[in-house]
């Protein structure tokens, strides 16, 4: 039986990442063996992973790559379970990797993501499954968009939790993060109003003429009444439509308009948005585990 040192302990820790005890665990099942160790550390990562990968992920983080010329970026959601984790220096580090390697990679979707080259001598699961392995979470690369700009690109980051990035011409860098800043602020659906989704404006057109109806008004009243909420809400909706966040007297069109700028199109992503969170009833918890109905 081979001798576990402290040595052959740090050395599989420096490799893998993985905690002492699990390396040392490893390294004596392998008879110190510190290829097989590496080997039995990735399945039963692979395990970990696969017994957490029913739980609910709906914390995480954003973030943004964008390539020195400012022409090529990415936007990238990973969640987690608890903000706790997404708080972790090495969940961090491997969210802002993940972006870097989807504006570099360009993958198709997540599935090409997962067989990508991490840079790391790793693909993006193999260092996916090793995080899970170390922060005990279900963790996963939930949505991404890489984009090639007309123009160049421009990005903001409100901590952690939303993320914007934006394809703009003309102006200047300032104008482009406050460009940004006020999507993340303001949360427009599209940049002008002819984009706005067709069953979107249906839903409101329905929600006012319903409303409309209750005034009592004759029925060429409730459709000026409609048409004219229809427009208010293009307008709130739209972001060219938009007060500057910066400037609520100027629309974000007559901004760009003083710049002769023009925005060709922006993506932003808000952490866990649309995930459905589980509800913990804490009390029926306790009794469950004490035997009580």
């Amino acid at each position: 039986m081979t001798e576990i040192t402290a040595g052959m302990v740090k050395q599989l820790r420096e490799a893998t990442g993985l905690g002492m005890m699990e390396c040392k665990k490893a390294l004596a099942e392998a008879d110190g063996d510190m290829k097989k160790a590496g080997e039995l550390l990735r399945i039963k990562s692979g395990a970990k992973a696969s017994k957490v990968a029913g739980r609910i992920a709906a914390e995480g983080a954003v973030s943004v790559h964008i390539n020195a010329e400012g022409r090529i970026g990415a936007l990238v959601e990973v969640n987690c379970e608890t903000d706790f984790v997404a708080k972790d220096a090495n969940f961090v580090d491997f969210v802002k990797k993940m972006a870097e390697v989807v504006a570099k990679g360009n993958p198709a979707d997540i599935e090409a993501l997962a067989g990508t080259a991490s840079g790391d001598s790793q693909t993006v699961e193999a260092l996916r499954q090793g995080l899970v392995m170390k922060l005990g979470e279900n963790i996963n690369v939930r949505r991404f968009v890489r984009v090639a700009a007309e123009g160049r690109l421009a990005y903001y980051l409100h901590g952690s939790k939303i993320g914007v990035l934006v394809d703009y011409q003309g102006g200047d860098d300032q104008l482009g993060k406050d460009l940004a800043m006020h999507i993340a602020a303001s949360k427009p659906v599209c940049v002008a109003k002819e984009q706005v989704p067709s069953d979107l404006i249906a839903k409101e057109r329905e929600i006012y003429l319903a409303q409309a109806k209750e005034s009592g008004k004759p029925d060429n009243i409730v459709a000026k009444m409609v048409e004219g909420r229809i427009a208010k809400f293009l307008a709130e909706v739209a972001l060219l439509g938009q007060p500057f966040v910066r400037n609520s007297e100027q629309t974000v069109e007559q901004l760009l308009k003083a710049k002769g700028a023009k925005v060709h199109a922006f993506h932003m992503f808000i952490v866990g948005e649309g995930i459905e969170k589980k509800k913990d009833d804490f009390v029926a918890e306790v009794k469950a585990q004490v035997g009580y109905a």
